[in-house]
C-alpha cells in the first residue's frame, strides 16, 4: 500500500532522516518505535506532504506522492493525527469534526461519517456542542482521531496517540486503534510506549538517529533482547 524508499531529509546541516526504507501492506498495523529525536515524526510529516525530502520516493497505491501537496494526499486517502492532537480550540467538537470533512464529497457521505465517528466515540456525540479545548486529554485524542476519520482515510498515521494520557485512556486508545484497523483502515503508528505499540502491530521498525536499525514482526521485536533493553525496560 505504501512504500518508502531511500528517504532522506535535512534540517539545515542536520541529516535528520538518512536513507530510510520501509513498506506497509494494506490492512496492517505497522509501528515505528524509537527515542525522541530519532526522526519518526519527520518521516510522518514527509508522507503527509508537510515536509519535503532531500531525496527518496514515497509510493502510495502505486503512485509516487512525493511531490504532491498535503491536501491532495488527504484527498487520496492518507490522514494524520498529529503529535499533541492539535484540536482547534475555540471551536466546538462538531466544528472540529467538520474541519476533518473539508475534502469529503457528498452530504450523505459526510452524515454517514458523523454517525460512524459518534458510534466509535460516544463521548464526542454527548459533547458535540462543547468547546474542544475543555475536553480532557483523552477526549481530545479521540476528537483528533475522529477528525482524521472524517476524511475517509484508507491509511491513518498516528503520531504518539498515548502521549500524556492517563493509563485508563491509554488502554482505551489502543483498543480503538485495533478496532479502526479491524474495520478496514491501515495504520502507521508512532508510539513511545513501545510495548503497547509492538503488542498490536503486525510489523514494526526501530528508528534511531534517523535510520532504520531493526525490523520484524511485533512479536519478534517484543522478544528481541536489544529492544527489551533499550525500549522496554527489560
Amino acid at each position: 500500500m505504501l512504500k518508502v524508499e531511500n528517504l532522506s531529509v535535512n534540517y539545515g546541516v542536520i541529516n535528520a532522516v538518512k536513507d530510510v526504507s520501509f513498506e506497509i501492506n494494506e490492512g496492517e498495523i505497522v509501528s515505528l518505535i524509537g527515542a525522541n529525536g530519532a526522526g519518526k515524526t519527520t518521516i510522518l510529516k514527509i508522507i503527509s506532504g508537510l515536509l519535503k525530502a532531500r531525496s527518496g520516493s514515497i509510493t502510495y497505491l502505486g503512485n509516487n506522492i512525493q511531490k504532491q501537496s498535503a491536501p491532495k494526499i488527504v484527498a487520496e486517502g492518507i490522514s494524520q493525527v498529529p503529535e499533541g492532537r492539535h484540536i482547534f480550540s475555540g471551536l466546538s467538537v462538531m466544528e472540529n469534526l467538520q474541519m476533518g470533512a473539508f475534502l469529503t464529497k457528498g452530504k450523505q457521505r459526510i452524515q454517514d461519517n458523523y454517525r460512524e465517528v459518534f458510534d466509535r466515540f460516544p463521548i464526542l456525540k454527548e459533547r458535540q456542542g462543547q468547546d474542544a479545548a475543555t475536553l480532557s486529554g483523552g477526549e481530545q485524542q479521540m476528537l483528533a482521531m475522529g477528525r482524521a476519520l472524517m476524511a475517509n482515510p484508507k491509511l491513518i498515521l498516528l503520531d504518539e496517540p498515548s502521549m500524556g494520557l492517563a493509563p485508563i485512556f491509554i488502554n482505551e486508545i489502543f483498543e480503538i486503534i485495533k478496532a479502526i484497523n479491524k474495520a478496514g483502515t491501515t495504520v502507521l503508528l508512532i508510539e513511545q510506549n513501545a510495548k503497547k505499540a509492538l503488542s498490536i502491530s503486525d510489523r514494526a521498525y526501530v528508528v534511531a538517529t534517523g535510520e532504520i536499525k531493526l525490523a520484524g514482526t511485533g512479536q519478534e521485536l517484543l522478544a528481541n533482547r536489544d529492544v527489551q533493553k533499550v525500549y522496554l525496560g527489560g
